[in-house]
């Protein structure tokens, strides 16, 4: 199965059965659909503000790419009733890295205009061209502008950008023992961590 489709019939019955899932248990859910929250159609968004709201959820995450970035508020009036957070895949913050490594040519120069759009962000590291330097500068950054970081661990896949073994050696050993407990950051050293990826 592939994490996306044009099927209107395929999404409705997967994403009810998703759905069917939330409980409110912990009053927070985190809707991660390998994309933006904007991408979802109308009754899959319809469904989820329904279970929310039956099941008194206060809290919800998103995932929305930069190019959303002037529609965050429709979301939040969409969910009136819960406190919406935005989490952007940032990966670095080594603009030139992004654009012409990673194909991902939006700006990070106004970090601090990011960080007040954008709750939480993503990290990618450990990919071939990147440095220690450059992810500690990364995790640092992201720390002072963001209130939750995640850090992912690069997983090789369909892409030609490849894993970096010696760099994957050095952060497992040196920097996730130092921030594993840092309540604020997650670390995925697998992606599919979350249950959510297709390799």
């Amino acid at each position: 199965m592939l994490d996306n489709s044009t099927d209107l019939n395929e999404i409705r019955m997967i994403n009810s059965k998703i759905i069917e899932q939330i409980t409110g248990e912990f009053g927070v859910v985190e809707i991660i659909n390998s994309g933006s929250v904007f991408e979802l159609p109308v009754f899959v968004l319809e469904s989820i503000r329904s279970a929310v709201n039956h099941h008194r959820v206060h809290t919800l995450y998103f995932e929305a790419f930069y190019a959303y970035h002037k529609r965050l508020d429709e979301m939040r009036i969409f969910f009136p009733n819960q406190e919406v957070r935005y989490r952007i895949g940032i990966e670095t913050f080594d603009d030139d890295f992004r654009k012409n490594i990673l194909k991902k040519p939006f700006p990070t120069a106004n970090i601090l205009e990011l960080g007040k759009k954008f709750y939480a962000c993503c990290l990618l590291v450990c990919v071939e061209g990147q440095t220690r330097e450059q992810i500690q500068r990364d995790i640092d950054i992201a720390r002072q502008y963001f209130k939750e970081i995640t850090v992912n661990v690069f997983v090789n896949n369909t892409t030609p950008i490849r894993r970096d073994e010696a760099l994957f050696d050095w952060f497992v050993e040196s920097v996730y023992p130092s921030i594993e407990n840092e309540s604020s950051i997650e670390v995925l050293i697998d992606n599919k961590d979350q249950g959510v990826y297709v390799q």
